[in-house]
């Protein structure tokens, strides 16, 4: 059997998997649901069983046979702090590493050092690494106290907004969006929902593509809102790029991943505030995405040179 090199981004709304060969040639790509552990028990199986079947998917994917054991396995977790949480995921394979998810986003997006990535999906966080004074990691606080700029953020504060407002008998365009969206016959019943936990934090991320919508069509309280989160990404980005260059580094390359960042109008309008903030700064477009990165890392961990 070949050398195989698999690469899992675990994310709060999505899991995907790639399966790569000794050459570096992509032959399978899977996905699977969220691998999300925030607040979940300690005997949880959601991240391991999101892991397991997008890796399950990928192998299916390129034609291998059920039970194929990769020869090593990077998964990059969101919120990863040192510990797996729950039950780990089985590969069958001894080569099992486990990384924070800015990692394998910037091993994806970038290949040069000093190099820096802002993910914008679910949560948000900054990390950029230096060819010699390691690495750097800016917000990712969660979805309590940061996330800043995140499909989370769009949503609770374009939610918030309208909230606020029905005390006066007011319904926003945003407030009407979001009774439909939710199926909610108000927007206490969406508050109350959230609660419960019977609309979890992917659901509620993925309002912000109405939010995009509306700043699309012309509604200046989701343009308002939509040029926030531009201004705050951009701003972890500077905070990692002034702390990456010195008088040796005349530029630090700067990658945003993630699924606001699908969103062109944001895309830009980050691009535009964070090369005007700091000369440092170049803004390129990811190379690959953050499970390929993660499969990359896959060939260190197994010792073999990466492929050119």
């Amino acid at each position: 059997m070949p050398a195989l090199f698999a690469g899992i981004d675990g994310g709060q709304s999505s899991t995907i998997a790639v399966v790569l060969d000794e050459r570096g040639s992509l032959l399978g790509r899977g996905t699977a649901g969220p691998s999300d552990h925030v607040d979940e028990p300690a005997t949880t199986q959601r991240a391991a069983e999101a892991c397991e079947s997008a890796l399950k998917a990928a192998l299916a994917a390129a034609g291998l046979p059920a039970g194929t054991a990769p020869t090593a396995v990077v998964v990059g977790l969101s919120g990863y702090d040192g510990d797996w949480h729950g039950r780990e995921p089985a590969f069958g394979t001894a080569t099992v590493r486990y990384k924070h998810d800015t990692v394998i986003a910037l091993a994806g997006a970038i290949r040069e050092r000093p190099a820096a990535v802002v993910i914008a999906g679910t949560g948000s966080v900054g990390y950029g690494e230096s060819a010699h004074r390691g690495a750097i990691r800016v917000g990712g606080f969660g979805y309590l106290f940061g996330d800043e700029g995140s499909c989370f953020a769009i949503a609770r504060t374009a939610l918030a907004a309208a909230m606020r407002v029905t005390d006066r008998g007011v319904l926003t365009d945003l407030g009407s969006a979001a009774l439909a969206f939710f199926d909610c016959p108000d927007l206490r019943g969406v508050a109350r929902a959230v609660a419960l936990r019977q609309i979890g934090r992917p659901q509620l991320a993925g309002f912000a593509r109405v939010v995009f919508d509306a700043a699309r069509l012309g509604d200046p309280e989701a343009a308002a809102i939509v040029d926030d989160a531009a201004a705050a990404l951009a701003g972890l980005a500077q905070l990692v790029v002034e702390q990456l260059g010195d008088a040796d580094v005349p530029a630090v390359p700067v990658a945003f991943v993630g699924g606001a960042m699908d969103n062109a109008e944001l895309r830009i309008a980050v691009a535009r505030r964070l090369e005007a903030a700091t000369p440092l700064a170049r803004v390129v477009a990811p190379a690959f995405e953050p499970a390929v990165g993660a499969a990359f890392l896959a060939f260190d961990a197994a010792g073999i040179a990466r492929p050119a």
